[in-house]
């Protein structure tokens, strides 16, 4: 791999005691006891080109795995099986199970994901989008996408900087796979059991307080990935998906403690790095918090380690029960000093330097709101954040956002985690005349009311087959009946998630729910688990459950309790007695 600088901020060192330290984490087993030779056996081989699992280790694998053996599902692009399947009638697909599958679990390598519970023969795609950076020009040919299915189309902003575009049909899917490829996009390996978008920190280059600027680097993970939109099979037959991220500020607006492998920035002798965090997850059986490898990479070894971790993780992790397969699972297995071998051995040089001291991301450190106007390193320039409510957008938002980017701006965008979108280097004198705009005025504020700031919804059930509950509506609605109890002075993120795959990352919300089936008066109603405490930030710390099986008719006063006991929150009557 060829060299490369990226230049950080020198300002950015830092004493001791404001130095970051490690993770509140779920603890995860540190020290394993003793693993045989056998244990460390590979589970895969490569075979013509893609990476199989052996038969010694089918025993007992899950449907997925099953699946993967029957038919590898990449040869859908590699050997363009998708022209074929593209132009067979969803009536002869259920005639075939091969067919089916192909549909309902192989075509997600592609990232197109069958609806097949609530829109039938409909597909959402999914994006990699690295660090969260789109174009006019992209935006506008993902717009022109949703257009053509009507009411069954619209996009979402989602919690890892991407696009996920509903309302595809199959015999599209084609066009629109070469119409990605002519804006410079791809939606290659963002399902299943792959690397998921490379996330980075939405002002990477812009920010006047940054570390380092991120792009770069989730740039270099994602052309690995992917090949440069070729496929990457070497990382296409991982045991469940994995997560990455690249942290650039000291707001760590990246989570870190959520990913897989998170680079964490630091120094050693004057060199500019990354010490590695690995394994964080979530899932419905368990949540886990990163924790340290003891390991620091220069920066031009990001790629190299991150091959080498993904195939210790490839190659030893196990493919059973598919709730305990995450990477978290084999470090608890090996113990860290097993694991951090293993990717040793899967090194160039076979060597892995021990983590710095120098980290560069300041401990006691507020986290900065990028919503609303704010300055940017270049002199004369400004960004704006604009709240997205719980991140769905139609095509003629994107349009008009394109047309803003471009009009104001560079004709760039940039998506947040939180749902959110930046629009970048406008000029000071531009600032007025955008704040007029129709689409900031009525739609997309970039000065929302406090408890609509932080909201973070997933899917729900209106598209989604996992969830147990509708939440984009919901959660806006329950939030508009809240403010209007209390009043607030302080963000308090509140966040939603269907079911307990929890995609919209509850656990690190101040008050998160989470979807379930509930009795109330007798009968089944939509409920919810209530999270409390969640924080990000240098002091991350993953939320308990607070109450559970609450029906979704019965939050308002429980948040409303929750925010006056805990947040600060004064209840509007008394403040109107108070006034």
């Amino acid at each position: 791999m060829s060299s490369f600088s990226v230049k950080f901020s020198a300002t950015c060192s830092l004493t001791n005691s404001k130095r970051f330290s490690k993770l509140h984490v779920t603890p995860p087993q540190t020290v394993a006891g003793e693993v045989g030779a056998e244990r460390l056996e590979p589970r895969v081989e490569e075979r013509d080109g893609y990476w199989v699992l052996k038969e010694s280790f089918r025993q007992g694998i899950n449907p997925t795995e099953k699946a993967k053996i029957e038919k590898e599902p990449m040869k859908l692009f590699i050997e363009n099986g998708i022209e074929h399947l593209a132009n067979i009638s969803l009536e002869e697909i259920e005639k075939s199970k091969l067919a089916k599958d192909d549909i309902d679990v192989r075509l997600k390598w592609l990232g197109f994901f069958h609806r097949r519970k609530h829109q039938y023969g409909r597909f959402m795609m999914r994006l990699k989008l690295p660090n969260g950076v789109t174009t006019s020009a992209q935006t506008r040919y993902l717009a022109s996408v949703i257009r053509k299915y009507g009411k069954d189309g619209c996009a979402d902003v989602t919690t890892r900087q991407n696009w996920q575009i509903r309302g595809v049909v199959l015999s599209d899917v084609p066009e629109i796979l070469k119409g990605l490829d002519e804006v410079g996009l791809t939606s290659l390996q963002s399902g299943m059991d792959n690397v998921r978008n490379p996330v980075g920190n939405p002002l990477a280059g812009i920010d006047p307080q940054e570390i380092v600027d991120t792009r770069p680097y989730t740039n270099l993970l994602s052309q690995y990935v992917t090949a440069n939109f070729r496929g990457n099979l070497a990382v296409t037959n991982l045991p469940r998906k994995w997560n990455v991220c690249v942290i650039g500020s000291h707001d760590l607006y990246e989570h870190p403690h959520i990913n897989d492998l998170a680079y964490m920035p630091a120094t050693r002798d004057g060199r500019f790095g990354f010490n590695l965090l690995v394994g964080g997850f979530f899932s419905p059986k368990r949540c886990a918090e990163a924790i340290p490898l003891d390991a620091w990479v220069p920066a031009d070894d990001i790629v190299p380690v991150c091959k080498a971790i993904l195939e210790a993780y490839r190659d030893l992790g196990t493919r059973g029960n598919r709730q305990k397969t995450r990477m978290m699972w084999l470090i608890d297995e090996l113990g860290v000093e097993g694991f951090r071998a293993e990717v040793v051995k899967r090194t160039p040089q076979k060597k892995l330097e021990r983590e710095s001291a120098e980290d560069l991301v300041q401990k006691q450190w507020k986290r900065r709101e990028y919503l609303g106007v704010n300055p940017q390193k270049q002199e004369g320039y400004r960004f704006v954040g604009l709240h997205i409510p719980v991140g769905r957008v139609q095509a003629d938002d994107m349009d008009e956002l394109a047309r803003l980017a471009e009009e104001y701006g560079s004709g760039e965008l940039r998506l947040t985690v939180e749902q959110n979108i930046i629009i970048p280097n406008i000029e000071n004198s531009k600032i007025d005349a955008l704040l007029n705009e129709p689409l900031l005025k009525n739609r997309f504020s970039p000065d929302p009311p406090i408890l609509m700031r932080n909201l973070v919804a997933c899917t729900g059930n209106q598209f989604c087959g996992q969830a147990i509950i509708e939440t984009k509506a919901r959660s806006m609605k329950i939030t508009e009946e809240v403010q209007r109890l209390v009043s607030v002075t302080q963000p308090v993120r509140m966040h939603w998630t269907g079911c307990p795959n929890s995609c919209g990352q509850v656990q690190v919300a101040d008050i998160g729910f989470m979807g379930c089936l509930t009795r109330k008066e007798g009968k089944t109603v939509e409920g919810a688990d209530v999270f409390l405490g969640g924080r990000i930030g240098s002091d991350s710390h993953l939320g308990d459950i607070y109450k559970k099986s609450v029906p979704c008719e019965d939050l308002v006063p429980i948040i409303v309790d929750l925010l006056v006991n805990n947040f600060g929150a004064v209840p509007r009557e008394r403040e109107e007695a108070e006034d």
